[in-house]
């Protein structure tokens, strides 16, 4: 093979892949988890994309939520992930949303804006709501109280929600803590209540 040919290879190799080019049927008892979630997560695996799943596809794959998307009968909403905090991880994430057309969501009008994502704003924290063609995806943060995602990491699961796709879950209490944090805008704050107790005849 010529220089060409090998120049070429490696392009190949390195180009990002298409969203929807992977097979995208749940397996048996993730059905209810969904096309398009599955389409996405296999996407993020081609692309080698390191993150851990939150949000309400996470809570369906680990049978914590039974709340549906009204837009689609029997399916969870947004895939939410925390992607590895390194460079290279990072650069492939945004590699790949810039291939596949990433756009921000604006909730309240129901629509979308072009935007020019970077390592540099995706490092930034908060959370990307974005669509990719016809899929949702959340790019969260490092919200404040939030877990490191090496963290995150330690305590999540592995799931194989379609043939030979594993995909990191987080636990229980971490999804609870996006749900709020997704529900109300903010963290989740613990408060501990002391009881004073008054000892008579002392």
């Amino acid at each position: 093979m010529g220089a060409r040919d090998e120049t070429q290879g490696m392009l190949l190799r390195h180009r990002p892949a298409k969203l929807g080019s992977q097979p995208d049927i749940p397996a048996p008892g993730f059905v209810h988890v969904g096309r398009s979630a599955v389409i996405l997560l296999r996407w993020l695996a081609a692309n080698r994309v390191q993150h851990v799943l939150v949000g309400p596809v996470g809570e369906a794959i680990r049978g914590l939520s039974v709340s549906l998307d009204a837009g689609e009968p029997g399916v969870p909403g947004t895939v939410a992930i925390v992607p590895a905090p390194y460079g290279r991880n990072v650069e492939r994430l945004c590699r790949a949303l810039t291939a596949a057309h990433a756009r921000v969501r604006l909730e309240t009008l129901g629509e979308t804006r072009p935007v020019k994502l970077s390592e540099e704003k995706l490092l930034r924290g908060g959370r990307w709501a974005l669509r990719c063609g016809p899929h949702d995806l959340d790019i969260e943060g490092c919200p404040r109280g939030a877990a490191r995602y090496q963290e995150l990491v330690y305590e999540a699961s592995s799931f194989e929600p379609a043939s030979g796709l594993l995909v990191e879950v987080a636990s229980p209490e971490d999804l609870a803590y996006y749900a709020h944090l997704r529900a109300t805008g903010s963290p989740p704050e613990i408060r501990v209540a002391r009881a004073t107790r008054q000892h008579l005849g002392a």
